[in-house]
C-alpha cells in the first residue's frame, strides 16, 4: 500500500513539472502548479502514516525512506515559501527534484517491502533525524532557489529578455531574499539536529554521521557569515547555496 502512494505523489510531481514547462514554452505561467504540489504532498503523506506504522516509529531506517521524507520536506517548504513570496514558478522548479528523490528510493532494493520494527527508540534519536531531514527540504529548496536565480543570471547577460521563461522568473532581489531566508531556516533546524545528535546515545556509525552532520553546518554557517560580514555575489551565494547542497548529500553514505 505505501508503494502505491509514493508511486502516485511521483507521477503527480512528474505532471506538475512537465505541465509547468509546457506551458512555460508558451510564455505563459502555469498557476495550478500549487495544486498539483498539494496532491504529491498528500500522496506522501499517506506514504509517511502507512510507513511510519509499519516500522512503529518515523520512517527514516534506509536511504529509500530518507528519500522519501526529504522529498516531502521539500514539497512541504515549497507550498509554505511559494505562494507567500508569490513565486509560483517555484514548483516547476522543485517537481522534479521531487521525481529524483522519489524515483531513486523507487529503485529495486531501496525499500523493504516488510520494514522491521524499530525498537528502542529515543526522543534524541528520534529529534536528530527528523530535524535534520527536515532542515535537508528547507536547503533543498534553497538550492532550487539558487539554480532560478543562476538561470535567470544567465538570461541576463545572453539578453534573453523576451522568453518565456524569462517573463516569468520573480525579479533577482527577490529570489536572492527568499535563498537567504530558506538557508536561515535550514540551518536553525540542522542546529537543532546537531544537539539532538550529541544528545543520544553514539555508537560507531552515529558519530561518523553526526560528524558529517557538523561539517555541513559548518559549510553553511561560513557561507551564512561570509554573506553577511564581506558581502558576496548574488551569483556566487547562490552557487554556493547549490555547491553545498549537492556535497552535503553525502551524509547519506553514512546511513
Amino acid at each position: 500500500m505505501d508503494r502505491w502512494f509514493l508511486i502516485a505523489s511521483t507521477l503527480l510531481a512528474a505532471v506538475a513539472g512537465l505541465r509547468g514547462l509546457l506551458i512555460l514554452r508558451h510564455g505563459n505561467m502555469s498557476r495550478w502548479t500549487v495544486f498539483w504540489m498539494i496532491a504529491v504532498m498528500a500522496c506522501q503523506m499517506g506514504y509517511l502514516a502507512v510507513r511510519g506504522e509499519m516500522r512503529g516509529a518515523c520512517p527514516l531506517r534506509s536511504i529509500g525512506e530518507i528519500s522519501v521524507f526529504l522529498a516531502w520536506s521539500l514539497t512541504l517548504f515549497y507550498l509554505l515559501v511559494g505562494p507567500v513570496y508569490r513565486i509560483s514558478l517555484l514548483g516547476v522548479f522543485t517537481a522534479p527534484v521531487v521525481v529524483i528523490f522519489q524515483g531513486f528510493a523507487l529503485l529495486p532494493g531501496r525499500l523493504v517491502s516488510n520494514p522491521e520494527k524499530v525498537m528502542n527508540t529515543t526522543f534524541w534519536g528520534e529529534t536528530h533525524s527528523a530535524m535534520s531531514v527536515l532542515a535537508y527540504g528547507a536547503l533543498a529548496l534553497a538550492a532550487v532557489a539558487g539554480v532560478m536565480f543562476l538561470v535567470l543570471d544567465k538570461q541576463l547577460k545572453e539578453h534573453h529578455l523576451k522568453s518565456g521563461l524569462f517573463r516569468n522568473l520573480p525579479p533577482v532581489r527577490e529570489l536572492l531574499v527568499s535563498l537567504e531566508r530558506l538557508l536561515w531556516l535550514g540551518m536553525v533546524l540542522l542546529t537543532v539536529g546537531v544537539i539532538a545528535g550529541v544528545l543520544m546515545p553514539l555508537g560507531e556509525d552515529a558519530i561518523a554521521h553526526l560528524i558529517a552532520a557538523v561539517g555541513v553546518w559548518l559549510g553553511y554557517l561560513v557561507l551564512m557569515v561570509t554573506k553577511r560580514v564581506r558581502g558576496i555575489t548574488g551569483r556566487r551565494f547562490a552557487l554556493g547555496a547549490v555547491a553545498l547542497f549537492v556535497l552535503s548529500l553525502g551524509v547519506f553514505a553514512f546511513v
